[in-house]
């Protein structure tokens, strides 16, 4: 059991899901209950510690082929497929892209990124709130790899766990909705410090949230002492997608990071 929020990190339901159906069923190789505070946090360790193994693997993949690989991680509900949808739809006669897409139940994410004329392989978790190194793994043997140029790794919905995961990436960014507060980033400070990049999401409805103010959400993503950007987008409007895009070229452009991105691990509480 993922100890950081209670949920599996590979749950014998989790499955991978293809345009041609599923075709791996995951297995939950922890064999054994935290019955302790103590048995619980040597669980999470172990836990880490191999999925860090599995993400360097990842890693080494990604490299070997010249493939940028970012994480992508928000609330559900933050913009993040639609996102994706207005990027690919700008880039892809530039570069070549694929998408994972990790969800508790369904394939219609990635249904609608293969619908942009991209691969998108669908990884539905069955419970768990987070992807790991070794769903990622396994998905990644549905990609061609040696014809990619920018893997997007679209996480589950969830503010608290998927920075805890080293999943192979070269880079988070993490959105933050117009619809969500502005005090999200001083809440829940462990993903936002472990971003590259803050993308604010559906800035096209600003007007009619008065209570969000992107000054506040600004300082408090400050506040953290990170120095992580913040970009406004509006995913629906092609004009208010430049920052992103321009940021999305710069990173392609650079020489790939062989360092594992950063990645904050909140201490864990078993037992309080």
């Amino acid at each position: 059991m993922c100890k950081t929020c209670g949920c599996s990190v590979a749950p014998p339901n989790a499955t991978v899901i293809t345009a041609e159906g599923a075709v791996s069923r995951a297995e939950n190789g922890s064999g054994a209950a935290a019955t302790g505070a103590g048995t619980a946090v040597d669980v999470l360790q172990s836990l880490l510690a191999a999925n860090d193994l599995a993400a360097t693997h990842n890693r080494e993949h990604f490299d070997a082929h010249g493939v940028l690989a970012i994480n992508l991680m928000s609330s559900p509900g933050a913009g993040k497929t639609a996102l994706l949808e207005a990027t690919i739809a700008a880039l892809r006669s530039r570069y070549r892209i694929a998408v994972i897409e990790g969800d508790l139940e369904t394939d219609n994410d990635a249904a609608r990124i293969r619908a942009q004329g991209v691969p998108a392989v669908q990884i539905t978790t069955g419970g768990a709130c987070h992807l790991d190194a070794q769903l990622v793994h396994r998905a990644l043997h549905e990609l061609p790899l040696a014809g990619l140029d920018l893997l997007f790794i679209e996480n589950v919905g969830n503010l608290v766990c998927p920075a805890s995961f080293d999943l192979g990436q070269h880079l988070n960014v993490t959105l933050l909705s117009v619809t969500e507060g502005d005090d999200k980033p001083a809440k829940y400070p462990v993903i936002f410090r472990a971003s590259d990049l803050v993308v604010l999401s559906k800035t096209d409805l600003l007007g009619l949230m008065e209570d969000f103010d992107p000054q506040r959400a600004e300082a408090a993503l400050a506040a953290l002492g990170g120095g992580t950007p913040l970009i406004r987008t509006a995913a629906r409007r092609a004009p208010m997608l430049e920052g992103w895009l321009d940021w999305l070229e710069l990173q392609l452009a650079a020489p790939r990071a062989v360092s594992r991105p950063r990645r904050l691990v909140a201490a864990p509480t078993v037992g309080v």
